[in-house]
């Protein structure tokens, strides 16, 4: 467990009080007090959702927001619904977890040198959340990855988490590609510090209709791997051979 002093509870702390966008906060309350019929039982977060994870993660996966009855639901991202389990199934399969499955806070999950986030930390209507409330929110993705230290493989799920996470790095005047890269799925890019990793988002849009299978989504959590494993070789520029940290 952290200490209290940790600056990422402190940052889990402001994320959970938020209340910059009305919209977000009336829609995140409606659905916790209205529910749906197969949770009808289930009590509702219904606050801002934080990030998770392993504090020295190297690798770092945004998505776009939680879902109205998943981390809404849940108070933890990519919780408790299907765009949830495909993720842990290959956060897992590749190391990243210590099990394929994602319930709710209080199941022992942990993460092994991961950690997931979200461009925008409510639900939003329809899962569109608008320009200004991507802009509110950014200060909090922003602020992981100044606390993140040790990352060194982003993967981005779905196009609006791409253009957030650049948008975050260049409002921490970190260098961003010009022309900005087009999202595509499976494309990858160095970005000095970094290297980040486009993928289509598990939604069951994608899903449901074979855009995204498991076996993609798969191979690119292990060229995440792949990644990281790269990045732990030095070359020593006295001798010439590659050593291992």
């Amino acid at each position: 467990m952290r200490p209290d002093a940790d600056p990422l509870i402190e940052l889990e702390k402001a994320v959970i009080a938020c209340t910059r966008c009305p919209r977000l906060r009336i829609h995140r309350e409606r659905v916790a007090r209205e529910k749906v019929r197969r949770f009808a039982g289930s009590d509702y977060w219904g606050k801002p959702v934080p990030g998770f994870g392993d504090p020295q993660a190297r690798l770092l996966v945004l998505g776009l927001a939680p879902a109205a009855h998943g981390g809404n639901r849940t108070g933890r991202v990519f919780t408790g619904d299907r765009s949830g389990e495909w993720l842990f199934r290959s956060l897992y399969a590749a190391g990243f977890a210590d099990r394929p499955h994602s319930e709710h806070r209080g199941d022992c999950l942990r993460l092994h040198e991961c950690y997931v986030t979200a461009a925008v930390r409510c639900a939003p209507p329809g899962n569109k959340p608008l320009r200004e409330e991507f802009d509110a929110c950014r200060t909090f993705l922003a602020r992981e990855l100044t606390l993140l230290v040790q990352v060194r493989v982003v993967v981005a799920l779905g196009q609006l988490a791409f253009r957030a996470y650049l948008d975050a790095r260049r409002a921490l005047a970190r260098p961003i590609p010009s022309p900005l890269p087009r999202f595509q799925h499976g494309h990858g890019m160095d970005l000095g510090d970094v290297s980040l990793i486009a993928s289509y988002h598990p939604s069951q849009q994608n899903t449901f209709t074979r855009r995204l299978t498991v076996e993609m989504l798969d191979a690119i959590f292990r060229r995440a791997r792949d990644l990281l494993g790269q990045a732990t070789l030095l070359k020593d520029p006295t001798s010439g051979p590659i050593q291992r940290r």
